[in-house]
């Protein structure tokens, strides 16, 4: 098999990346794919194919993609939510939570990183922690207030007198 160019590969990146951005996974899978024999799989063909991979549906096969890539780069939260997204749907919380935990350590700004971590320890039944990291969360940006009603990881939440007051202070504070 002829060996593909690196002017070749980087193309095919950035047409995967494109496709993605356009909702198109299986075109980014398939440009990919033109590079898949291709020796040196670095960050950029993990975390696209992992991507992809993942707006497919095809969970467990992001999570290897994601995890490679991750190897690559620690500290990259669009992999680190990935990777927790996809923890979630194979039932794999505590995975999801260490993912969203080690985001926090790398960017501890970021108000999604925060209102995730919530999300996960909601459905963990860990009602203290979720409580915790929502109202932090909503401190930094309370846009996220309007997602609540919606979000079903609070499901198991919803009814709590906790919860509610939690989210009466919020809407009363703006």
């Amino acid at each position: 098999m002829p060996s593909l160019s690196h002017k070749h590969c980087e193309r095919a990146l950035r047409a995967a990346e494109g496709y993605l951005q356009l909702d198109m996974a299986g075109h980014a899978l398939r440009e990919l794919s033109a590079i898949a024999e291709w020796p040196v799989r670095d960050f950029a063909f993990r975390k696209l194919r992992g991507m992809a991979r993942r707006a497919l549906g095809s969970h467990d096969a992001a999570i290897i993609d994601l995890e490679l890539a991750l190897n690559q780069s620690p500290g990259d939260l669009d992999v680190l939510m990935a990777l927790a997204w996809c923890y979630k749907r194979v039932q794999r919380l505590p995975a999801a939570i260490a993912a969203m935990q080690q985001a926090y350590r790398h960017h501890a700004e970021e108000a999604v990183v925060l209102y995730n971590l919530s999300c996960y320890y909601a459905l963990s039944g860990e009602k203290t922690q979720a409580l915790s990291w929502l109202g932090r969360a909503l401190r930094m940006e309370s846009r996220f207030l309007a997602m609540i009603a919606e979000e079903t990881d609070f499901d198991p939440l919803r009814d709590d007198a906790d919860f509610q007051r939690l989210l009466h202070l919020v809407s009363d504070a703006e």
